[in-house]
This record gives structure tokens, sequence and C-alpha cells, in this order.
């Protein structure tokens, strides 16, 4: 039951963090949310995106970090979650490693 209740969380920060990033983001680059993390007492989230292009990462990044007590807002006026969890943001390294190696498959 708790598993159900943890990926529905997880499932509306995903869906609430890349509608929140791509509102707020001036368009320089692509902020693409590709997972959310939540530790099992649902006190703390991670969103994990990947930023093209990735010359961009840095950058993104910071503005991530800086936006996430508007985040929290956002979270309150677009969901119904009771509690919400702290949330911060990191670049999504698995994601970044599959492509790398996609792109090394296909020149070869």
């Amino acid at each position: 039951m708790n598993d159900i209740r943890n990926n529905r969380i997880a499932e509306i920060l995903h869906d609430l963090g890349a509608k929140f990033l791509n509102e707020e983001n001036n368009g320089s680059s692509l902020l693409t949310v590709t997972s959310v993390t939540l530790s099992p007492d649902e006190k703390r989230a991670t969103i994990l995106f990947t930023v093209f292009p990735d010359t961009f990462e840095k950058t993104a990044l910071e503005f991530a970090k800086r936006k996430r007590s508007e985040f929290k807002q956002y979270i309150k006026d677009h969901s119904k979650l009771g509690k919400i969890p702290m949330v911060d943001f990191e670049i999504d390294l698995g994601e970044q490693h599959i492509l790398k190696i996609e792109s090394l498959l296909n020149e070869g």
C-alpha cells in the first residue's frame, strides 16, 4: 500500500516538476525530467533531469536549485498533496551515460 502511495507522489512530483521547469525556463536549453526518487518516509524527493545542450547543465542545475522554494509553492498551488517533501534537483547522470554510449555505438 505504501509503495502505491510513494509511486503516486513521485508521479505527481514528476509531472509538476516537468511543467514548472518548462514554464520557468528561459528557453536557452531543454530541461527534461527523467525520474523522481522519494525517500521511504516521503519527506525528501529528488527530481532528476537532463539538459540539452549539455553545455548548459551547470547553469540549469543552479537555476533549478534557486527555484526550489518557488517549486514548493507551485506544488501547493497545483496539487492536493498534504505534506510536501523537501525537494531537490539533480542532473540525471545515468541518462547522460546512456546517451553517450548510444552516440558512440552509432559512430561505429
